[in-house]
């Protein structure tokens, strides 16, 4: 009241219209920066919803610390939903995929257990079967041999082709199924648990003792060719 009574209404007037002024000014002013600020800080809207999927996600059971990948649901037998590199999130069903593991599980068995016998167990008669290096025998045994072992394996394939496609259970060639009769349902699966497995590891154990064979030059188990 005083500084208006000194200074005039007028010049009152005046001065709370430049205060009034200057205060949006500064209001628009923090408004912008705040503005510019949060355009350049990291969104924590998405980054909080992967974190609670993160957390209420099914841990895999061969890889704790990672998600369970969608499709490993544990539906077929020896799931253990290892995948680390995401090779099921690229494929529209499974199936052709377990049909490849059990032939080359299936190929491995018999490559590993061949390969050991080659090295230390008696041979077919004649000059062409006495390799010992697994890795020479296919040179000494010529065309015939060799074209045989193709042949079969040629007429397997042709025989079960439109199965990989036609949703039979991957891995039944109809071969072998009579060791299954009489089993339980929850028997036939644990065989095939089991076989699946056993085809895992024989495709470990040939890699193996193919890199030791070339690398080293001598019997798995020791010795010279």
């Amino acid at each position: 009241l005083s500084f208006a009574m000194v200074c005039g209404p007028h010049r009152y007037t005046h001065f709370s219209e430049e205060y009034g002024v200057k205060m949006v000014l500064k209001t628009l002013c923090l408004a912008a920066m705040a503005a510019s600020a949060a355009a350049f800080a990291p969104a924590a809207g998405p980054t909080a919803r992967a974190g609670s999927v993160a957390v209420n996600a099914e841990m895999s059971k061969s890889i704790p610390f990672l998600p369970r990948p969608e499709k490993l649901d544990g539906s077929m037998p020896g799931d253990m939903g290892f995948d680390p590199m995401g090779l099921s999130e690229i494929q529209t069903d499974l199936y052709y995929s377990r049909w490849a593991e059990l032939k080359h599980g299936r190929v491995a068995m018999l490559a590993i257990v061949g390969m050991v016998w080659q090295e230390y167990f008696p041979h077919l008669p004649g000059t062409q079967f006495t390799a010992v290096n697994p890795f020479e025998a296919p040179g000494t045994v010529g065309l015939v041999g060799n074209m045989q072992v193709l042949l079969t394996i040629g007429v397997i394939e042709l025989a079960n082709f439109n199965k990989h496609y036609d949703g039979t259970t991957p891995g039944d060639i109809s071969f072998g199924d009579e060791f299954l009769n009489g089993m339980s349902e929850e028997q036939v699966e644990d065989m095939k648990e089991k076989e699946i497995v056993h085809c895992r590891l024989a495709m470990i154990a040939i890699l193996g003792a193919s890199v030791q064979t070339l690398l080293f030059g001598g019997k798995l188990m020791g010795g010279e060719f």
